[in-house]
């Protein structure tokens, strides 16, 4: 498949790919996916914790390794070791006097790199490149089950805690200060990041996972100042991203994730640029009326 797609009609490009089972698979597991990883990027932006999620997602490689040596799910090696990290920082940031953002960067590289140890030294089937990059074509039953599963908790916990989370992200010392505990929304958020990097394995892979974490709410972020609105544009823009950057990888014979992560770059670059209120052209039209 090549630039050809360039000269059929718009009905072909649309039905062709989707007359193919692994296609339609893949086009609804990476809806629900990036949808559950656009729903907490909210959040996540809110909060501020990009490096959080990037420490998260490159830091569940070394359990995937594990937990396909000792036979069991990949996603239970996957969550374990995420939440590990996480703890694992909180440890540290405690018990020294080093800053946050250090300290995540040292546990996610070091996490990151024991992941590449290990597959070099276990004997597998594991690709390598599958773990990185991550395809949401040809996925196992077993997998699409798993996937379903942890997406529908993830979205259950942030729907039952949705307030309180919202408040706990915009000011932890004001909802600490009513009552909130805020160490147990501390932990559930990063619970909720740790399973959202499990799943997002499976259609974008751990070096991208991070980006549908992230963009996603980053992009929300430019369009409007109001929450609700927020989550919706994020999970809005994440399937956008999903249904393009699928169809994209079909007819240009590229790789799923990366097409994925791409389309939701420039949705982002396109906010960036023209969003109401806070994109660059609004800006200097707001500067060149004024003079």
């Amino acid at each position: 498949m090549d630039g050809s797609f360039l000269t059929i009609d718009i009905n072909s490009f649309i039905t062709e790919p989707i007359a193919h089972e692994f296609m339609r698979k893949a086009i609804l597991i990476s809806i629900l996916i990036t949808s559950v990883c656009g729903l907490l990027s909210s959040f996540l932006t809110l909060k501020g914790w990009a490096l959080m999620g990037d420490a998260v997602s490159h830091a569940v490689m070394p359990g995937v390794v594990v937990a396909y040596a000792l036979g069991v799910p990949l996603s239970i090696g996957a969550f374990v070791f995420g939440v590990g990290s996480v703890a694992l920082i909180g440890f540290i940031k405690h018990k020294s006097r080093i800053k946050e953002d250090t300290v995540i960067g040292l546990v996610f590289t070091g996490f990151f790199a024991l992941g590449i140890v290990l597959i070099s030294k276990i004997t597998s089937e594991i690709d390598l490149m599958h773990i990185l990059y991550g395809t949401p074509l040809g996925i196992p039953l077993s997998d699409v089950k798993q996937t379903i599963f942890i997406s529908f908790l993830v979205v259950l916990l942030l729907s039952i805690f949705r307030k309180d989370l919202m408040l706990y992200c915009f000011d932890p010392r004001h909802a600490k200060t009513i009552g909130i505990n805020v160490s147990f929304l501390h932990y559930l958020l990063l619970t909720c990041l740790s399973l959202a990097a499990v799943v997002g394995l499976q259609a974008v892979g751990i070096v991208l996972v991070v980006a549908m974490l992230i963009t996603p709410g980053a992009t929300a972020y430019l369009l409007t100042d109001k929450f609700d609105e927020l989550s919706i544009i994020s999970v809005l823009s994440s399937i956008i991203s999903s249904l393009i950057g699928i169809y994209l990888s079909y007819w240009l014979d590229i790789a799923p994730g990366g097409s994925i992560v791409l389309v939701q770059t420039f949705i982002f670059l396109f906010a960036f640029l023209f969003a109401p209120r806070y994109g660059i052209f609004k800006v200097k039209q707001l500067l060149s009326s004024s003079k």
